[in-house]
């Protein structure tokens, strides 16, 4: 997994412990999917190498896919536990579960973890929140998520 990020250390928190796992999911009220805590084991979030997704549905940027910045990790002043209630108040994105990437817009969009279906405890899935506000699962969990990241050469054409 560690293949995943950048040597940029932007999103990096501090080490991960099963304290500050624990104090995070206390603070959010839900559980964090095994496969984002195993991730953030190996570093605490991070700019991504491969940084879109390919989606089957257009958005307010691009019609195919969506791109991120970086994935947020726990603590410290760039963390899920810092950042996603302040970004769902100010952005007024759906109150699904847990903003968990940086996006390219600036707050424009989303990536969240969504627990609508599964509840605090289950293993949500990963959500695209566009300008209008509405929540388009784009994996079915965060390990599909990951895997569904590539390089974003593949949707340059002449004029991007």
């Amino acid at each position: 997994m560690s293949e995943i990020f950048t040597d940029s250390e932007y999103y990096t928190g501090p080490e991960l412990t099963d304290e500050l796992v624990s104090a995070v999911e206390q603070q959010l009220q839900v559980r964090l999917p095994g496969s984002y805590v195993e991730l953030l084991s190996e570093r605490n979030g991070g700019s991504v190498r491969k940084r879109c997704i390919e989606v089957s549905f257009p958005n307010s940027w691009t019609p195919d896919h969506i791109e991120i910045e970086g994935i947020f990790g726990l603590g410290g002043r760039r963390g899920i536990d810092s950042l996603s209630d302040v970004m769902i108040k100010e952005w007024e994105y759906p109150r699904i579960g847990v903003v968990l990437c940086d996006m390219p817009s600036g707050g424009h969009d989303a990536v969240m973890l969504d627990y609508s279906v599964c509840g605090s405890e289950g293993e949500p899935t990963v959500a695209y929140i566009d300008e209008d506000r509405v929540p388009r699962q784009i994996a079915k969990s965060f390990a599909d998520f990951l895997d569904k990241l590539t390089s974003c050469e593949r949707f340059r054409t002449d004029d991007t």
